[in-house]
């Protein structure tokens, strides 16, 4: 049953991140991957910004062995594939938003086990990470590459605007799916029947992170001038955790009652990242900062990716040269339904 359970699970996660993928043009990610500026905001947000404000809690709040580890590991962790579900939903940057979350599952192969090996041992001299089950960390993160490079295979492949939409529609629906599924699966289990019984202190703890992230992230990209729809998806990035994975290492790390809080974690801090993102997506939609209209019906905003009617809207260029003598040069833009055609002359004069 667990078994079956786990591959529906899986599953639905690749449908996600693969619709997500397949969505975006491209040359659109080939032009994100050059956008460095805005890619190390969001690795500096994601595996520095993020993982201290943890510790900090754990610190600060003097969080019990198993609660402050299982914080630390889901704040140290790589960013969740549903970072994608609301940067496609509300109308982010969905490209940045994929080519952000394959590198820093990358990135995470690396950057989990130091970020735990620097903070476990601050706050409780602890050697986490050799005692670390690899099996679950490695397969979760492969199935989110392999999603992400099947769904940029086809996208890549394909030039059919409506494969985009249709792709968009399963990922979209598989992200609605999944957060049904997780939810039934976790108030069913051991995880929810003492979460809301807990000290001040655990529910603190697990907010200031989810929250603090957002806020710092939007700060620092907004600081050195990022677009407004990039400095959202820099946000969700940072505050949107693979919490599945702090589930997995919580499961061989903790026994009986310590594993019951540790269970807490992930799962409180999933609710508190869903909550937060999505009201800061609104903020962001009202304010203007994503791609869709501040003015567009709140349905058709979330039922409407303008990220591939941008794509379809794009302005293109040619430029023709009259090969009689060289001197004269055509050049047409189409701009949606206008065609500016333009003559330029060696004598300075222009027609158009």
């Amino acid at each position: 049953m667990v078994d079956l359970l786990t591959i529906a699970s899986n599953i639905l996660l690749f449908s996600l991140v693969f619709g997500m993928s397949a969505t975006v043009e491209i040359r659109s990610v080939r032009s994100q991957l050059r956008n460095y500026k805005a890619l190390a905001t969001g690795m500096f947000c994601q595996f520095l910004v993020l993982p201290m404000l943890g510790f900090i809690m754990v610190k600060t709040l003097a969080l019990s062995h198993a609660v402050g580890l299982t914080l630390l590991i889901v704040t140290s962790s790589p960013g969740g594939s549903y970072s994608n579900w609301f940067a496609s939903l509300f109308n982010a940057d969905l490209a940045l938003s994929v080519s952000m979350t394959a590198i820093s599952t990358f990135l995470s192969i690396v950057m989990l086990p130091v970020n735990l090996l620097i903070y476990t041992t601050l706050a409780y001299n602890d050697d986490v990470v050799s005692n670390l089950e690899w099996a679950p960390l490695i397969s979760a993160l492969a199935l989110v590459i392999t999603a992400i490079s099947a769904g940029l295979y086809c996208s890549a492949k394909s030039q059919s605007d409506s494969f985009k939409q249709m792709a968009n529609r399963l990922g979209n629906a598989s992200g609605l799916c999944l957060i049904l599924f997780s939810a039934t699966m976790t108030n069913s289990g051991d995880a929810d029947s003492k979460i809301w019984a807990r000290d001040w202190s655990f529910y603190v703890a697990v907010l200031v992170p989810c929250v603090g992230g957002v806020v710092l992230a939007n700060i620092i990209a907004a600081s050195i001038h990022l677009k407004p729809p990039e400095r959202m998806t820099v946000a969700i990035e940072c505050c949107y955790q693979n919490v599945g994975i702090g589930t997995s290492l919580a499961l061989t790390m903790f026994q009986g009652v310590e594993l019951t809080e540790a269970m807490g974690v992930p799962f409180m801090y999933g609710l508190a990242e869903g909550v937060v993102v999505a009201i800061y997506c609104i903020v962001s939609w009202k304010l203007g900062w994503t791609k869709a209209p501040a003015d567009a019906p709140f349905l058709e905003v979330i039922l409407t990716s303008y990220e591939v009617l941008m794509d379809q809207h794009e302005i293109d260029q040619i430029e023709v040269s009259d090969a009689s003598d060289g001197k004269q040069t055509k050049r047409e833009s189409v701009s949606g339904h206008t065609l500016n055609t333009y003559f330029s002359m060696d004598n300075n004069e222009a027609v158009v």
